[in-house]
Order: C-alpha cells, then structure tokens, then sequence
C-alpha cells in the first residue's frame, strides 16, 4: 500500500482486471446475439425476482444514503479536505458542476423528462384517476423524486471513500479495491478486489452501453426530422460514427482539454435549452404547476420514499421507484470514481453538499420545465403525447414535443446537438473511469494511457452496434438493474473503510475547524489545522 510520497511508478495495463472483463463482456453479448429469445425470459425473470424480493432493500438502500450524507457532511469529518494542506481546488466550481452533472444524467435527462411524467399522468400512484388534473400534478412531483436528492445522495457517498484512498491516503489505484483497504486490507489486492472491481466494470458497460443504445433511436429521429430523410440503419450507424468520434476524442484528450471542455459546452446549450421551454412554453402553467410540486414532495417525501403499495400491488413502485434506485446504485461506481476524480482540494462537506444540491437542483429543473410543458401539451390535446408513447414509442413521442415548440428546423437542430454532446460527456467519463480502473499503478494525479481510453471508448460503440443489432439493448439494461443489488454490500464496505481511515487518521482531533493530513517524505502522515 501506497501511504505517502509521490507515485514514481509508471502506470500499466491491469491484465487481472481487464482480461476476465473482457471475456465476460464478450460471452454476454454472444449470449445476446446468438440466443436473445433464451436470454430475454431469463434476464426478465431475474428481475422480477430481484424487485420482488428486495424491492425494501433498495428502497431502504436510498433513504440511508441520504442518512448517511447528511451525518457526513455535518458531522465533525466534513472539514476534512481531500487533498494536501497546500493545494488549490483542481478544477473551478462551474467546470467541476459540469462534469459531475453530465457525467451522472447524461442523456437521461433529454430521453426522460418530457415523457416520464405523461407515464405518471396515464398511469397514477395511489390510485388515483388516469388523466385527472390530481393525477398530472403527482404526474409532474414523481418524475422529479426519481431524479433529485436520493440518486444523487448515492452517488455522492460513493465518491468520498475513492476520493478519500486518492488523495489523502496516496493509494496507487482509481478503483473501488483500493478505496475498499480500510476494512478489506490485504484482501483489496487478492481475489476478493479483483471480483469487486470486474462487477464495477460490468455495471459500467451495460450501463454506459444501454445509454448509448436507448439514446441512439432519440437522436437518430431528430435528424430524421431535421433533414426531411427516412430514419434508417444507414442514417442511425453515421449518428454513431459521429458520436464515437466526439467521445474517443474528447476522452482521448483527456480531462483538462476534452472532457472538461466537451462538459463546459454541453452545459451551457443544456441552460438555453431550459430557458427557451420556459419562454416558449406556458411559463405561467410551468410555475404553478413546479411550486405545487415543491409542496407536495416535502410534504410526501418519507410517503414516497418507503411506499411499497403491499396490499393494493399495483406495480407502480417496482415498476418507478424501485427500478430508478437500482439503476442508480447500478451507475453509482462508475458516477462515484469519475467524482472522485475531479474533485482533489475540496472538503468531504463541498463534494457531498455541492452533488447533491447542484445535482438536484439541476433535475428537478429539467423535469420541471420539460416536464410540464408536457403535459400541458398532453392535456390540452396538443399533442397526442400519450398516444405516441404508447404506438411509437419514447423517440416519436420526444420528437413530436420538440416539433411543436417555435423555431421549427433550428430548435429541432440545437435539441439534437444537445442529444449528442449530453450522451457523449457520460459516455466519454465511462471511458475513462474504464481505463483509470484497467490500470495498475495510477495515481490521483495521473491519467491512463490514451490507446487505453480510447480504445473503451470504442469498445462502448461496437458493443452498442451489437446490442442493437441483437435486439438485447432492454436485456442488458434489466441485467444492469439485477447487477445492482451486490453492488449494495459493495456500498456499505466502501462507508465501513472509510469510517475506520478517518478514525485512524483523525481519531478524536477534530473540532469545529479545517484540517488535512501531511505527509512527510519518509511516509508519515499528519494532521494538520488549515
């Protein structure tokens, strides 16, 4: 173990982690190819089992990952700084907002805010009537409970303990082993880490891979609809030609000069975006319909947070609740290693407060927006939104409330390139986390080899053109939800390691003040009062 000093060892391809990896990867996706209609019942029905059995699991995972932040941050660690005495935050506050936001949405946000909430509208909590005025506004709270605190607030926890093994205790790995030693010691170097580190590598590809596949549809129908030309597979694979090469790019760079800039940028289109439904939109409707909402989920937040409908079944919470809780502990490794990261020179209280409200915020405003032009849109007949999910599906229904705002050609252009660079900033954050974790030897301060990023970077797209292909694009991602729950044990292993280094570094220490730890050149760490 790496405890001090500067890493001088020239990092190098992990074959342990990466070869298993890439066998299994391949198995799967021949499993996919040559047999989908025996993969596709197994896969479902291991979902439904998963759900089943331990929907309280997750549900009870996502209220104590708030437990655990809000301990965390306000609790007598949250001044400790991740990182030397001496240094200066990494990246700017902007920038680091950007690319743990990209990083952890992605396309989510464009694929999903304009539709999750006409499903809630048609297909209600509580029982409530389909299409009722009460049903639209619990329609336009619940898309925004999905993505705000809770994700966030499991993506955030997972970040401290990676973050923490980096930067504090100079480990020689960005990987979930090494920050796993405070409790697994010895055996984070044995078997044991390298089966932690080979399932974050497969929750990241099927995760990141799923994403590409779900939003490929979406983008190649805006261009569809941009040029007046047939969606076909000729135009979806030079859509994907495009995208890898604006992601192999941008991760072939690197942080500083791709990824931060390709976030930078996507930001900001993101931000015009927003206001321009706003503006165009039923502003008025939008407000309303967004302040009732912030009531009724504070009002509603522990209701909706452990709700498991036992008696009635109506599926709403395995089919909503359960399923997003999963898919995000699921993304969780991939979020929480690219977070930690970028955030080197930030206590543990701005990493966790500034992903959470930043993250959340940034949600909650996507689905307030898009979501209730929506279903405004929906309600007032419109546009048949409903309709078109149910005959189309997400990318028709998508491009009909595109299609419908003023700006004709150019809106439709700008909401595509927003498609594209939104799904290129996680995708090219997934490629690099892939090769941060395929590495041996890579310090906080190091990145892997460009051929390394690169080459997951294209890895993604080829695996994505065969899911397609195959059909097996809903198989994968219902696997990646399955994969979720031993990545929940992974989860309390990360927190237990972390509680015994900061009792270990800090023990009764601290008080209502700053410190860091500094390290000597013979390799002693102390504590020291910023």
């Amino acid at each position: 173990m790496q405890t001090g000093g500067t890493n001088t060892v020239k990092p190098a391809l992990d074959r342990k982690v990466f070869v298993p990896t890439f066998i299994l990867v391949v198995a799967i996706s021949a499993a996919l190819v040559l047999a989908p209609r025996l993969m596709g019942p197994l896969v479902d029905a291991a979902l439904i089992a998963v759900t089943g059995y331990f929907g309280w699991l997750y549900l009870l995972a996502g209220a104590a990952s708030v437990a655990g932040l809000l301990w965390l941050a306000f609790g007598r660690y949250g001044r400790v700084k991740l990182g030397a005495a001496e240094e200066e935050m990494e990246f700017s506050t902007p920038s680091w907002v950007a690319m743990m936001f990209t990083a952890g949405i992605g396309i989510g946000i464009t694929n999903w805010a304009f539709v999750e909430p006409i499903y809630h509208l048609h297909s209600p909590p509580w029982g409530l009537q389909p299409g009722s005025p009460l049903a639209a506004e619990w329609a336009h709270v619940y898309a925004q409970f999905h993505w705000s605190m809770i994700p966030w607030a499991i993506y955030a926890l997972m970040s401290i303990p990676i973050a923490y093994a980096l930067y504090v205790r100079r480990e020689g790995l960005c990987r979930i082993s090494s920050s796993s030693r405070g409790l697994l010691g010895r055996r984070s170097d044995g078997w044991l880490g390298t089966a932690i580190d080979v399932l974050v590598i497969l929750g990241i590809i099927g995760g990141t891979s799923t994403s590409l596949g779900l939003g490929l549809p979406l983008v190649s129908g805006l261009v569809s609809e941009c040029l007046g030309v047939p969606d076909t597979p000729l135009l979806r694979a030079m859509v994907l030609i495009i995208w890898t090469a604006i992601f192999g790019t941008s991760v072939y760079l690197g942080l500083n000069r791709g990824i931060r800039v390709l976030a930078d940028f996507n930001a900001v289109l993101a931000l015009i975006a927003l206001v321009f439904v706003f503006i165009a939109g039923p502003s008025m409707f939008i407000l309303n319909i967004s302040t009732n909402s912030i009531g009724l989920m504070f009002d509603n937040l522990f209701r909706m947070s452990f709700w498991m409908d036992p008696v009635s079944s109506s599926g709403f919470p395995e089919d909503w609740t359960i399923f997003y809780w999963a898919w995000w502990i699921a993304y969780a490794p991939f979020v929480g290693l690219f977070v930690a990261r970028i955030s080197r020179g930030r206590t543990i209280r701005q990493v966790l407060l500034g992903q959470v409200i930043w993250g959340s915020l940034g949600c909650m405003a996507f689905f307030a927006v898009w979501g209730g032009y929506a279903i405004e849109l929906d309600m007032s007949g419109s546009v048949d939104v409903a309709g078109l999910l149910e005959t189309s599906g997400i990318p028709a229904a998508v491009v009909a409330v595109v299609g419908s705002l003023p700006g004709g050609t150019l809106t439709m252009f700008v909401f595509t390139v927003l498609c594209v660079i939104f799904l290129a900033t996680t995708l090219d954050s997934a490629a690099y986390v892939l090769a941060s974790i395929s590495t041996k030897d890579l310090g906080g301060n190091a990145d892997p080899a460009r051929w390394n990023r690169f080459a997951w970077a294209f890895a993604l797209a080829i695996l994505s053109v065969g899911l397609i292909t195959a059909g097996g694009v809903e198989a994968v991602q219902t696997s990646t939800i399955v994969a979720a729950l031993p990545l929940i044990p992974v989860l309390i292993i990360l927190q237990w390691s972390l509680f015994k280094w900061l009792q270990e570094d800090y023990g009764e220490a601290l008080r209502p003040t700053s410190y860091a730890i500094e390290h000597g050149e013979d390799g002693s760490r102390e504590v020291r009062r910023l």
